[in-house]
């Protein structure tokens, strides 16, 4: 492996881990095929450029698994190769001559955690005015913004999502000011110095939407609509219907001009891109998933959902998930009927729970998060295993991304995104010990070459440097 070390700047450090890690094969993180000019219509003209690090055949071996569909196996293997999900088994399960052996006795081995709802990149670490990329806050709606526009590859908070909370993808959103805020994208947590180095190979977009106080607040204090929630509806509806009609041109060859907020927009109605929608009261979910099947779309997810307890019953009905924090509240009028029961009560109708960050610190630990949710569920009697729970920040978010077949479990032929944790990951003493990223070694407390520091986070100068 070769000598690198970083020398005083965050971009040089991305730099030197790429290096790194993309030490046997050159160029592999960040190659960009050559492709001809995107014609006019073509409907990504931004695609995924992502390549896995080179990894080896590996087997973890002695751990407690559990793999994200609720199972939990003690004594487990967990076996690696060519970047996926060989096998799991218990310990009868043979390792193949040539596996790396890691000891995982008294430890325990969990799926990549993935988090839904990030702003990672779009609001940067330091937290400063030029890093606040996340709303587009000059209309109401602006479906034509892409959030991975937006993303700065070499935000700290990507090494910190990875090193101390396993998080192995995450969608990245825009913000919340507006009704229609635009693309979300979903990315590998590598490190790269290209987003489309990042984006998830074949996960589908998402398109923001806000319910709420904070369209008509943003809008309402510039005096024009909504300024209401009866205007958030209607300036809904009225662009809905604009986006069926173009959606009819499309279809019949009829458009004679491009429009890029039609383009997505169209794109929902078609199924292509996945509605993840900012809603915490209960009765504007109603509302929104009776617009939904108004105009023949669906709702994916409704984010933060600090009511949802109320229609666990309703979610479940329609195959929506809750993506929600354990137990923030309070900190807005809407935000005032939370419960830290929520979660649980929504595990017990039958619905889909998703624990979510929406937060550079939160991320860090929304396996901590998880387990607040289901002690606050078994305080009143609602006692949920942790296999289950883990699906909460595994399994569930990959549903909701539309990338289930693909990762969130630690099933044959899924890619190798795994986390050794050096204790239960409920507890709050424990942490992840290794990363692996598509069967790569992307993080190892052993090793110091793979503890990545940022030079905009605070320690002894050289700290964690990669030597």
């Amino acid at each position: 492996m070769p000598v690198i070390k970083t020398i005083g700047r965050a971009a040089t450090h991305t730099l030197a881990v790429i290096a790194l890690l993309a030490s046997s094969t050159s160029g592999m993180a960040e190659t960009r095929p050559a492709r001809a000019a995107a014609p006019v219509w073509q409907e990504n003209p931004y695609p995924s450029t992502y390549k896995p690090y080179p990894g080896e055949p590996t087997a973890i071996v002695g751990a407690t698994v559990l793999d994200g569909t609720g199972s939990e196996i003690a004594n487990g293997t967990v076996l690696l190769q060519g970047g996926k999900i060989l096998a799991v088994g218990d310990a009868r399960l043979a390792v193949p001559e040539g596996f790396r052996r890691v000891d995982g006795t008294g430890k325990f081995v969990t799926p990549g955690v993935i988090d839904i709802h990030s702003h990672l990149g779009v609001y940067a670490s330091p937290q400063v005015a030029a890093h606040s990329d996340g709303n587009e806050a000059t209309a109401p709606t602006t479906p034509q913004v892409w959030a991975e526009h937006s993303v700065w590859p070499q935000d700290p908070g990507f090494s910190r999502a990875l090193t101390n909370g396993g998080v192995t993808a995450m969608q990245i959103l825009p913000g919340s000011a507006n009704l229609i805020g635009g693309r979300s994208v979903v990315l590998k947590n590598v490190y790269a110095r290209t987003v489309q180095a990042m984006k998830f190979p074949g996960a589908p977009y998402g398109m923001k939407m806000a319910c709420g106080e904070n369209p008509k607040r943003v809008y309402g204090g510039k005096g024009q609509m909504p300024s209401t929630r009866m205007g958030n509806m209607a300036v809904d509806r009225q662009t809905w219907i604009k986006a069926a009609e173009y959606r009819k041109k499309r279809a019949e060859g009829k458009l004679t001009d491009r429009d890029l907020a039609m383009d997505t927009m169209a794109d929902v109605l078609d199924g292509k891109i996945l509605v993840q929608n900012h809603c915490y009261r209960a009765d504007e979910m109603a509302q929104v998933i009776d617009m939904a099947k108004e105009f023949g779309y669906k709702v994916t997810a409704f984010h933060h959902a600090v009511e949802a307890y109320k229609i666990g019953d309703l979610l479940k009905e329609n195959g929506i998930c809750a993506a929600i924090w354990a137990d923030w509240w309070g900190f807005k009028m809407e935000a005032f009927d939370a419960i830290p029961e929520n979660a649980a009560l929504l595990a017990d109708a039958g619905a889909c729970v998703i624990i979510h960050s929406d937060d550079a610190n939160g991320i860090q630990r929304l396996n901590q998060e998880a387990a607040k949710a289901r002690a606050a569920g078994k305080r009143m009697g609602v006692d949920i295993s942790d296999g289950q729970v883990i699906r909460w920040i595994t399994l569930n978010p990959a549903r909701a991304l539309g990338i289930d077949q693909q990762t969130g479990s630690l099933t044959q032929g899924k890619m190798g995104d795994v986390v050794l944790w050096n204790g239960n990951p409920l507890s709050v003493y424990s942490r992840p010990e290794k990363v692996w990223i598509d069967g790569a070694l992307l993080f190892d407390t052993a090793d110091p070459a793979r503890r990545p520091v940022s030079d905009f986070e605070l320690g002894l100068p050289g700290e964690g440097d990669v030597k």
